[in-house]
């Protein structure tokens, strides 16, 4: 009789188990955070010193950026420069006592400790030596201090391979728990080469670590890949922009971090065909789902704030047309009619 009170005991357990247990819901919102605020350039006094004075400055700046609890933090291209001239033997001391090859690295994994410890995904920006080159590179963690992927800078710049670097070749859009991003490199952002590669695998979220701002080209590829964009800018203004290109946050001469609540259930729409069909949504939702009017582009950010209808579940409700459908659509009008047909 004990026997088979266990092991009905034991199935009934498990049967709870099976319809109690559900999977993590995929983040709607999350906390984007970036710093532009690098160690200071190195004085001298060994590479060890050095080392950890920039471990030391990257555990105080995180410090300062965990109390927005971000989902993501960002930092600029090659972050733990130690600043010395390029090729010269402090700077070649530092990185063989820093650790050059990844699993070697100690600033890499004060990083990796950093995700694991406060759940988040950390990107890390350094020199890294990989099969034996060196490379300028942009590698995620994620919330259990796990590498989601190593991006290799794909357009160094001519003095960069004069310092004997070497050129990526892959531009990867990485899966995280609340969907795609892809990764860029500072001199990246003005070959539209990479930025077609980048679009085509439409990701949620572009992550990008630099020396430089890149103005206006921040702006295009947001609205290119139709995908919030996070910047991370050494010693300069922090931008963060949504899918039309527009600012929505900042870091200022005073503050040199920023971090943002943005919203990834989104699609972005082209006005014509759906005037009226985004009058109805709004009749409906009201303020459960916000229409974003940059102006000047012919296009509008729609987002849905309800848990349990998505932003695609309303394009669908309503048949609204997407911005990359009416592109597609308007590319074979014109060729329908200019070769009747024979290119589609």
């Amino acid at each position: 009789m004990r026997k088979y009170l266990l092991t009905f005991l034991l199935a009934f357990a498990g049967t709870w188990m099976l319809f109690a247990w559900e999977p993590e819901e995929k983040p709607q919102r999350i906390t984007v955070a970036s710093t532009g605020a690098l160690p200071e350039p190195g004085k001298g006094g060994g590479a060890e010193k050095d080392v950890q004075r920039i471990l030391d400055h990257w555990k105080a700046e995180f410090a300062k950026m965990l109390v927005d609890k971000p989902d993501l933090i960002l930092v600029p291209e090659v972050c733990d420069s130690p600043g010395y001239a390029n090729n010269t033997p402090p700077q070649n001391e530092y990185y063989k006592v820093r650790g050059q090859e990844p699993e070697k690295n100690r600033v890499r994994a004060l990083f990796a400790r950093t995700a694991a410890e406060n759940k988040c995904y950390v990107a890390y920006s350094g020199m890294q030596w990989i099969d034996g080159k060196v490379y300028n590179t942009l590698e995620l963690f994620d919330r259990k201090g796990k590498s989601v992927g190593v991006y290799l800078k794909n357009y160094i710049t001519i003095y960069e391979s004069d310092w004997g670097r070497s050129f990526g070749e892959e531009a990867p859009v990485w899966e995280t728990d609340f969907g795609p991003v892809a990764p860029a490199i500072c001199y990246d952002l003005n070959f539209m080469e990479m930025l077609n590669r980048v679009a085509a695998k439409k990701p949620k979220l572009i992550l990008f670590a630099s020396a430089y701002h890149g103005g206006l080209m921040q702006g295009v590829w947001a609205y290119f890949c139709r995908s919030y964009f996070v910047g991370a800018f050494g010693r300069g203004a922090n931008d963060i922009l949504n899918p039309l290109g527009s600012k929505i946050a900042h870091s200022t001469n005073y503050f040199p971090r920023v971090s943002a609540r943005i919203n990834l259930d989104y699609e972005v729409v082209h006005l014509d065909y759906n005037w009226a069909k985004l009058d109805a949504v709004k009749k409906k939702y009201g303020p459960k789902v916000t229409v974003f009017d940059p102006g000047h582009v012919g296009a509008v950010l729609l987002t849905s704030e309800m848990k349990d209808i998505s932003a695609a579940d309303i394009v669908r409700e309503f048949q609204i047309e997407r911005w990359d459908d009416y592109y597609k659509r308007s590319v074979e009008r014109r060729n329908k009619c200019l070769f009747s047909g024979k290119v589609k």
